[in-house]
C-alpha cells in the first residue's frame, strides 16, 4: 500500500519536502492555513504595481532547477543573473555600487574603501574555500544522525577546522582583515541574512560572503513568487494534493507513532507528517502534550522586520535592484534590536525594486519599492505608535540622501510588521527564521530535522537545520527524504 505523508504549511520547505518525497512514490497532502500556497514567498498586487510579500534576495538558482527536474528533467527555472550584489549609501554621502566576483569586488573595496586589495581577495577566496568545505557537512546532511556525518567531506571540513574563526565573531574576524569601518559594515551586514547580530554570530557565518560577494544575486524572471509558484505547479501536476484555507489544529499520534492530523474539517490519517511552521508552533500549538526540547527552543529568537511597500510615482536612476542606506551606529542598531527590543532612531534601511528588472511590476516610469527595517521580535511594544515614527524617519534619511521628497512619491501603501508576521506565518513573536545565530554553537542548536520521540514525524523549513534562506530551506527538504528512506527502507531507489 502507497505511503501517505500530510506536510503542514507551504512554504519552500514545504514545498521541496512534497517534490522530493513525491518522488519516492508517496502519496503527498498539503495543508495551508492561508488562501494563497506559498508560505512568505508570495506576491500580491496594490494599485497598478506588483511586490513580492517576502525574500527578496536569490541565491543559488540552480537548486531551484535541480528541484523542478527531480520530477521532470526537462523543467527549466529563467532567472536574471544580476551584476551588482547591493548599492550601499552612507550617512557622510558616499555612494558605492558592489559589483560581484571576487576580483570586482576586491577592487570595488580598494577604490573605494582604501581596502588592501590582495587582503581583500585573500578574504574573499578563503570565505569560498569554507563555504565549499561546509556545505556537504553543515548543509546537505543531517548533524543528528552519525551515518551522516561519517563520510569523506568531514575529513575535508575539520581539514580546515582552523580557518573558520570558531572563537571569534563576525565583526571580530571582519575587523582583523578589513581596516575601513565602511567595508566592515557591508560584511557585517550578512548576519541579517538569518536575522542574527554580526557582534554575536559566529565568523563561520562569513561563508554568506561565498553567494553574496563570489557569486552574486539572481532574480527569477516573474518575480520571487515564481519559486514557488513553479514548485507548486509542478506538484500538483504529480499528483500532490493541496488544502488551503485548512489550519491544521493538532498532529496526532499515538505510542509515539505518527497518526495523521486534525483540522476544522476534520480528522486526516497520514503514515508521515512533515511541519514546515515555526518550530515553536509546532511543539506548543500542534504538540502540546509532547515534551518540547527547551534547551533548543530556549535559544534567542532571530530578528522580525517592519516592511513598507510602496508605489512610486517615479523612478531613481542612483538606485538599483538592492540597496542599503546603513545607519552610522551598526552596533547600537543591534542592541536596540536584541537587548532593549526597540527600534533604534537611525535605522539601517533595505530596498528592494523588483521593477529594476521585471519592469511590468510597476508603472512605466515608475517603481516598486520594497522597503524593509530589521527590527525586534515582539515582546508587547507599542508598535502602532513605534511604526508611525519609523516611517517618517525612513522618510526625512530618505528624503536627505536621495534629494528627493520622498512622501510625495508614494502612491499606494501598505505594512508588514511583527504583529502579521505571527499572524499569518506563526513565526513565533514575529521572528522570521525561529532561532537567532548569536552564539558559537548556533549551527548545533537547531532543532533536527527528524522527531527523536515520534517515529514518522519530519520538520523542514528555515526554523530547523541547517537554518534560513531558499537554499537551506531547501536543503532541508533533502534531508527530510534522505531521513525517510533511511527509516522506511522500502521507499529506497
Amino acid at each position: 500500500m502507497q505511503m501517505k505523508v500530510g506536510i503542514i504549511g507551504s512554504g519552500i520547505g514545504a514545498l521541496a519536502s512534497a517534490i522530493e518525497l513525491r518522488k519516492l512514490g508517496l502519496s503527498v497532502t498539503v495543508f495551508e492555513a492561508n488562501d494563497i500556497i506559498g508560505g512568505k514567498i508570495v506576491e500580491q498586487r496594490i494599485g497598478d504595481y506588483r511586490f513580492d510579500m517576502g525574500p527578496s534576495v536569490f541565491t543559488e538558482p540552480h537548486l531551484v532547477q535541480e528541484l523542478l527536474q527531480a520530477l521532470d528533467p526537462q523543467q527549466t527555472f529563467p532567472y536574471h543573473q544580476l551584476d551588482e550584489s547591493c548599492r550601499y549609501f552612507f550617512n557622510d554621502g558616499q555612494q558605492v555600487n558592489l559589483p560581484v566576483h571576487k576580483d570586482e569586488v576586491a577592487q570595488t573595496l580598494q577604490t573605494e574603501f582604501g581596502e588592501d586589495k590582495a587582503a581583500a581577495l585573500h578574504f574573499l577566496s578563503q570565505m569560498e574555500a569554507n563555504y565549499k568545505a561546509i556545505y556537504p557537512v553543515f548543509i546537505q546532511i543531517s548533524l543528528h544522525r552519525l551515518n551522516h556525518l561519517l563520510a569523506k567531506p568531514l575529513l575535508k571540513a575539520l581539514a580546515r577546522l582552523f580557518q573558520y574563526g570558531l572563537h571569534q565573531t563576525m565583526h571580530q574576524q571582519n575587523r582583523q582583515i578589513f581596516k575601513n569601518s565602511k567595508t566592515i559594515q557591508i560584511v557585517d551586514r550578512l548576519a541579517t541574512y538569518n536575522g542574527s547580530s554580526p557582534y554575536l554570530a559566529p565568523a563561520m557565518l562569513n561563508i554568506i560572503s561565498q553567494l553574496e560577494f563570489n557569486e552574486g544575486p539572481a532574480m527569477p524572471v516573474g518575480g520571487m513568487v515564481q519559486i514557488t509558484r513553479r514548485t507548486q505547479q509542478l506538484a500538483a501536476q504529480f499528483g500532490v494534493d493541496f488544502h488551503t484555507n485548512e489550519r491544521v489544529l493538532e498532529i496526532l499520534h499515538q505510542n509515539n507513532i505518527i497518526k495523521g492530523l486534525r483540522t476544522a474539517k476534520g480528522n486526516y490519517e497520514f503514515d508521515l507528517m512533515v511541519s514546515n511552521m515555526d518550530i515553536h508552533y509546532t511543539y506548543e500549538q500542534l504538540m502540546p502534550t509532547i515534551k518540547a526540547p527547551r534547551h533548543l527552543l530556549s535559544q534567542e529568537k532571530s530578528s522580525s522586520a517592519v516592511v513598507f511597500y510602496w508605489g512610486m510615482n517615479r523612478s531613481f536612476e542612483q538606485l538599483g535592484v538592492h540597496n542599503i542606506f546603513f545607519a552610522s551606529d551598526y552596533q547600537a542598531e543591534f542592541k536596540a534590536i536584541f537587548d532593549t527590543k526597540t527600534l533604534h532612531p537611525d535605522p539601517t534601511i533595505y530596498i528592494h525594486i523588483s521593477s529594476k528588472v521585471e519592469q511590468s511590476d510597476a508603472p512605466d516610469g515608475k517603481e516598486n519599492w520594497f522597503v524593509m527595517v530589521n527590527a525586534p521580535i515582539n515582546v508587547g511594544q507599542d508598535w502602532d505608535n513605534e511604526i508611525q515614527l519609523l516611517r517618517k524617519r525612513i522618510l526625512a534619511k530618505l528624503t536627505k540622501q536621495l534629494q528627493v521628497e520622498i512622501e510625495d512619491c508614494i502612491e499606494c501603501e501598505q505594512i508588514n510588521e511583527p504583529r502579521l508576521i505571527d499572524a499569518r506565518y506563526s513565526g513565533k513573536q514575529g521572528s522570521i527564521y525561529g532561532n537567532a545565530s548569536n552564539n558559537a554553537f548556533s549551527a548545533f542548536l537547531r532543532h533536527p530535522n527528524f522527531s527523536k520521540k515520534i517515529k514518522g514525524l519530519y520538520f523542514a523549513g528555515v526554523t530547523v537545520h541547517p537554518g534560513g534562506g531558499i537554499p537551506l530551506a531547501i536543503n532541508s527538504a533533502k534531508i527530510v527524504a534522505r531521513c525517510v528512506q533511511e527509516d522506511y527502507p522500502s521507499l529506497r531507489k
